[in-house]
């Protein structure tokens, strides 16, 4: 009797485990191939959010951000720079089996309290895009996200410069949405960041982020990022930097790291692109 209800309760099983199947293919994009390349990870604010906070997936806990650290460390993962990048793409250094990159938007300076130290105790790099001309302030250009955040100041920037933790990228003087500006506006914001930082941190800049995504789709200012000189443009979209890139083939995708994602997301962002079927993330099209 009781083989006989085992035996009835099979099919039922399999068709919840069916359905559950179906279900997480709901969330996770677990089916897709795994992509060969390398994969960029883009934070914004490290910490818990402060009350009133509206895009709370933009925070990225401290033991969160450490857990992550683990993971990339015990499987492997080589974090690089972006003058590491360069030289690996010359064949001046090698590249490495699991290279990743760990980028971090606006410059916050709960960044410099949360994610420097956890990156140090972990032995990884990052790459800062700052807008240069907010830091010693704060995001007010982001009222509709909640509080304003203090920004890093420049004596923290250079201290996690000198550290070799963090190497720092252009995400514009002022934060605006390039496309919305005049070309000759846009220009201004572009080159003169570059121009800026490289005076303040008495480096080359490499790279560049645009904000809020906008105008990585759009050849007019892409063309204005490599008038002004940078190696590197990132966009805000999923997706595997492919070991041999060229800037013909469009900015560099990242990966948005949410507040809600969960260890398979993260496991699934560095194999797949993205770990969501339906982004909740907004990101600009790719033509803006």
């Amino acid at each position: 009797m009781r083989q006989s209800l085992a035996m009835d309760a099979r099919p039922l099983l399999g068709a919840a485990g069916a359905f559950a199947a179906a279900l997480a293919s709901l969330r996770w994009n677990w089916w897709r191939p795994v992509r060969r390349g390398i994969p960029v990870l883009m934070y914004h604010k490290t910490g818990d959010y402060p009350a009133g906070t509206v895009e709370k997936n933009l925070w990225t806990t401290g033991d969160q951000f450490r857990r992550q650290l683990g993971y990339l460390k015990r499987r492997g993962y080589e974090s690089l720079t972006l003058s590491e990048l360069r030289d690996a793409d010359t064949g001046k250094r090698r590249m490495p089996e699991r290279p990743v990159l760990i980028t971090f938007d606006d410059g916050f300076s709960n960044n410099f309290e949360i994610a420097y130290p956890a990156l140090k105790e972990f032995g990884m790099k990052a790459v800062m895009f700052l807008a240069c001309e907010r830091l010693g302030g704060d995001s007010a250009w982001d009222a509709a996200g909640g509080p304003a955040i203090p920004m890093l100041t420049w004596p923290r920037a250079l201290e996690m410069q000198a550290s070799g933790v963090f190497e720092f990228g252009s995400h514009t003087l002022s934060h605006p949405k390039l496309p919305d500006l005049p070309l000759d506006a846009a220009r201004r914001e572009i080159a003169q960041s570059r121009k800026y930082l490289e005076d303040k941190l008495g480096r080359e800049v490499l790279g560049f982020a645009y904000p809020h995504g906008a105008g990585a789709g759009r050849p007019e200012i892409r063309a204005l990022v490599r008038e002004a000189g940078y190696l590197y443009d990132f966009a805000v979209r999923a997706g595997v930097r492919p070991f041999r890139w060229r800037p013909e083939d469009g900015a560099i995708a990242r990966i948005n790291m949410r507040g809600d994602d969960t260890m398979l997301d993260l496991y699934l962002k560095l194999t797949r692109g993205e770990s969501r079927v339906k982004k909740r993330f907004w990101r600009a099209p790719e033509n803006y």
